[in-house]
């Protein structure tokens, strides 16, 4: 509200002193020109621009046909066309090509405007100076105000859009770095779920095989199921905490911290705590990528923690194929003794779930494909990652299920085709290759794609260009189109003038030959009517000369009337009627 206010009472000052200085060029006029109507040519133009000028604000175009009434009213002047109203008429100009954005409106106005101040010469028979005046100076005190108002207004539009742009980039700034946050959140995540989760799932296990140990008292067999019980809430509590550090499904979790053990070191200490685990390799171990390295890491201890969790008592066999373009593993989880489900708990129920979630987004990252469910001989989780992380396009995950392929045993699928995340540009693109060479798929088109906000900055600079180029253009037009037409106009007035001392020398009653060094070139073509009006000898034929060379003020005309070629009378016709 204060903010409201304050702009209001600028708005009211700054109205008040343009006010002001529009009654002084007003009442400068005035007293120039010594008028003998104070309330016609000096109370009612203050009053005039003291509506106009607060109009100016809400309805430019409406205040600029009020003060064009003004120099309307000077057309009318028998005197001089010219008044000080000229310069208030510039400014409200002025002030609607910078306050109306567009062009139409305002266009429509300055042409009536123009076409008003050209039918008040017509209907009043107005003298060549008059028409002169309206032709030129109007127009110009018109258009090329409001051609410069238009040129400022674009100005500050493009100061205000390069603002607005860097108030946008600071804010995707702090949406790169919000999103940086809560990538290293979920990087976060997990790592607390295939690293802490694994090793509390192994100590559980380890807790439930002492539990079994001959040499034990029946209190260190129930302190024993007080610690397991206390590490399965403890698995419990890290999956909640992964839950509400991960971002939404989806999201890129391929990156973090590295892992310091191999799968062998893996495998052998899940042996050490008690889990019946067979592992095998076949082919020559290839030299694997970081990201794929620790892939296959993460495959194989999120099968082993899966399956020591929903079937502790089982066998697990785990085995490594490396081909010579990717390497598969396979992990198989027997059935539980009791005759249950394979995996039950591989359903999203009771929050598990999400371990096989960010595997398969992990997998599906690296080039790579998963499949997880039930097959022959137990619980399948099988993927096939590159050597070397791919940049596929990534498509949506596919259904877990077997995928059995002709000449392989069920539940270990064949090769798919390696899916990946595509790139903004169409292109998929992996984290770890950010900053690299483009793909050879990227075509120019999708590199001359700009963003939204350098489109939007080159449209206002090129909108600030065509009205900078209109603004210089249109008074080059203007001359072209007035100036000719004002320099017939000056040299028929200028070749038309008859001197008083070549006056004083015609004698009447001489020819015209003798006389014809005296008389101008031609005679002045735009007498007024009351010149016209006066009386004439009869049958004589009359001609008017112009008795100055001003251009801008109306000057008393010689009238001179021939009987045939002869001088019969010569008299002096007021420039202003009696």
């Amino acid at each position: 509200m204060l903010n409201t206010r304050t702009t209001a009472a600028g708005s009211a000052l700054r109205d008040a002193a343009l006010w002001t200085g529009l009654a002084v060029a007003t009442g400068y006029g005035f007293r120039d020109a010594g008028s003998a109507s104070p309330t016609l040519d000096l109370v009612l133009p203050l009053v005039v621009l003291a509506v106009a000028v607060p109009w100016s604000r809400r309805r430019p175009g409406a205040a600029v046909v009020l003060v064009n009434g003004l120099c309307v009213l000077g057309l009318a002047d028998a005197s001089t066309p010219g008044n000080a109203h000229v310069l208030s008429l510039a400014a409200l100009s002025c002030l609607l090509g910078a306050r109306v954005a567009g062009a139409r409106r305002p266009l429509l106005v300055l042409a009536g405007c123009a076409a008003l101040d050209l039918a008040t010469c017509a209907v009043l028979r107005a003298q060549p100076v008059w028409w002169f005046y309206a032709l030129t100076v109007l127009p110009a005190a018109l258009l090329l105000p409001w051609l410069a108002g238009r040129h400022w207004r674009g100005r500050r539009q493009l100061v205000r859009e390069g603002w607005r742009l860097a108030r946008g980039l600071e804010e995707r700034q702090h949406l790169v770095a919000e999103r940086a946050r809560l990538t290293e959140r979920a990087e976060i995540a997990a790592d607390m779920h295939d690293s802490l989760g694994h090793a509390l799932s192994l100590v559980a296990l380890r807790a439930g095989a002492l539990e079994l140990s001959p040499d034990l008292t029946d209190r260190d067999r129930a302190d024993l199921a007080d610690l397991r019980g206390t590490i399965a809430d403890a698995v419990e509590q890290v999956r909640e905490t992964v839950a509400v550090l991960r971002d939404p499904p989806g999201g890129d979790t391929g990156a973090g911290l590295p892992v310091n053990e191999t799968v062998d070191d893996l495998l052998a200490r899940a042996v050490a705590s008690g889990v019946p685990v067979r592992w095998e390799r076949r082919g020559a171990s290839p030299p694997l990528s970081c990201p794929v390295e620790r892939g296959m890491y993460r495959v194989v201890q999120e099968a082993l923690t899966n399956a020591t969790k929903h079937a502790p008592d089982c066998s697990i066999s785990v085995r490594i194929t490396h081909e010579p373009d990717r390497t598969r593993v396979s992990v198989v989880n027997a059935v539980p003794s009791a005759g249950g489900p394979a995996h039950a708990g591989a359903g999203p129920a009771s929050g598990a779930g999400r371990g096989l979630t960010g595997l398969q987004e992990r997998v599906t990252v690296l080039g790579g494909s998963l499949r997880t469910g039930p097959g022959s001989g137990g619980f399948h989780v099988t993927a096939v990652l590159p050597h070397r992380a791919t940049t596929a396009a990534r498509t949506g995950t596919p259904a877990p299920g077997p995928v059995a392929a002709p000449g392989r045993p069920a539940g270990v699928q064949g090769p798919a085709s390696p899916k990946g995340p595509a790139s903004p540009t169409g292109t998929a693109r992996h984290p770890d290759d950010l900053g690299t060479a483009p793909d050879s798929g990227r075509t120019a088109s999708d590199e001359a794609v700009l963003p939204e906000s350098a489109e939007r900055l080159a449209s206002v600079r090129s909108d600030a260009r065509r009205r900078s180029a209109l603004a210089f253009v249109a008074p080059v037009v203007a001359a072209v189109f007035f100036v000719p037409s004002a320099a017939y106009l000056a040299w028929q007035l200028t070749t038309s003038v008859l001197p008083p001392s070549r006056f004083d020398e015609l004698t009447i009653g001489r020819p015209r030959t003798e006389l014809a060094p005296l008389l101008p070139a031609r005679a002045y073509p735009y007498p007024s009517d009351h010149a016209r009006s006066a009386p004439r000898p009869p049958g004589a034929r009359c001609e008017f000369y112009r008795s100055g060379r001003d251009l801008l003020d109306e000057v008393d005309l010689y009238r001179l009337c021939w009987s045939g070629d002869t001088l019969l009378t010569k008299d002096t016709v007021p420039a202003v009627r009696p």
